[in-house]
């Protein structure tokens, strides 16, 4: 990428750098946007506060300024967070701006929405992306799904996967015991799920940890420290809160099975993270992680994979992951021939920026070729 590259303003949360509230697509949304100004193109941020997708007066009102304070055909990269859950004040913008709306997970797929609330969602979804100038999805499957429900033209779609750093392989504890979970205590992510599992799995040797920000959903992290309690659990599940840098690492190094028992997901970055370092995945089937964590040369899934909402089923795979040497030792096996062939930042950072000159090139609506 040129220095010359289109100048861009991208859209985000105002939370997206809170070491309390960190989650994947904070991560992707910094490294990208880190990433795209240390390779040359002028980025200007707006952060945007509120409780999206169900912002007060005022955050809607600071996202039409954010809007607003583009000139007349700028690129834009705008959370779809933000983006989607306004068509009333990004639509109109997408007149005369070149929005690039970026989906990290359909607003109607969020966990625990009423009907009604999630047809809402879709709707206004829907009306965003239709009038975006471009959709970028963050995994080939997330993209399907986007072109399919919304009827969004092929060539409108883009896929940009989150990279993966190099890492050393991790060399876990005892070869089977340590489990890892990363991920936001959220309805969502599955931890319900978990400890449920967990504890029909307690006769044998086992410990987790979960790493993630727990105050997102602060009545099912109540829940879920209810069934901790319930069962027994509170020596061997710990939630150890957002971890970042070299406490992340570390918990990563000491883990021999990373646990994601997520109701849906669109790419799933931890199970990335997990194969990047060695390490096999127990997983539920939902959405792209079956895609995401893939098959090794040879045909091997490096981990298992569970139906989702299924907790007697994620349970069985956890006591064949602890019981099961000769199942360990190919999984990881697996794992580590897998980790090669993951994406890398660099390859992430070239396809966004491709993506944005693509923008930058198209008309606008309602313009002649150019």
């Amino acid at each position: 990428m040129a220095a010359a590259s289109a100048p861009v303003a991208v859209v985000l949360p105002a939370g997206a750098d809170d070491p309390a509230g960190l989650s994947g697509g904070d991560l992707y949304d910094r490294r990208v946007v880190w990433g795209l100004a240390e390779a040359g193109r002028p980025v200007r941020e707006h952060r945007v506060p509120g409780k999206w997708p169900d912002p007060g007066p005022a955050d809607r009102a600071e996202l039409a300024r954010a809007l607003a304070a583009c000139p007349d055909g700028s690129v834009v990269l705008a959370d779809g967070l933000l983006a989607c859950a306004a068509p009333d004040i990004a639509v109109p913008e997408a007149g005369r701006l070149r929005i690039a709306v970026l989906v990290h997970l359909p607003l109607a797929d969020e966990t625990g929405l009423a009907p009604a609330a999630a047809a809402g969602l879709e709707a206004r979804e829907r009306e965003v992306l239709r009038a975006a100038a471009a959709v970028v999805a963050t995994g080939p499957w997330a993209g399907r799904e986007l072109a399919a429900r919304y009827r969004l033209p092929a060539d409108r779609v883009h896929v940009v996967p989150p990279g993966t750093d190099p890492a050393p392989p991790a060399s876990g504890t005892d070869g089977a015991s340590g489990l890892l979970c990363v991920a936001s205590v959220t309805p969502r992510k599955g931890h319900d799920l978990l400890v449920e599992a967990l504890a029909a799995v307690a006769d044998l040797p086992w410990e987790c940890r979960c790493a993630g920000p727990a105050e997102r959903a602060p009545e099912f992290t109540a829940e879920v420290l209810g069934r901790v309690a319930r069962h027994g659990l509170g020596g061997r599940v710990r939630l150890a809160g957002p971890l970042a840098g070299a406490e992340l690492e570390a918990a990563y190094a000491a883990a021999d099975l990373v646990v994601l028992p997520s109701r849906a997901e669109t790419f799933g970055m931890a199970a990335a993270e997990a194969l990047a370092r060695g390490i096999p995945v127990l997983a539920a089937a939902a959405g792209a992680l079956p895609e995401t964590i893939g098959r090794a040369p040879g045909g091997d899934v490096p981990g298992l994979l569970v139906p989702p909402g299924d907790a007697p089923a994620l349970a069985a795979a956890l006591r064949r992951w602890l019981t099961g040497t000769a199942l360990r030792r190919r999984l990881r096996r697996a794992a580590r021939l897998r980790a090669p062939e993951l994406g890398a930042w660099p390859e992430s950072l070239a396809a966004m920026s491709a993506v944005l000159d693509t923008v930058a090139a198209a008309p606008l609506r309602g313009e002649g070729p150019r």
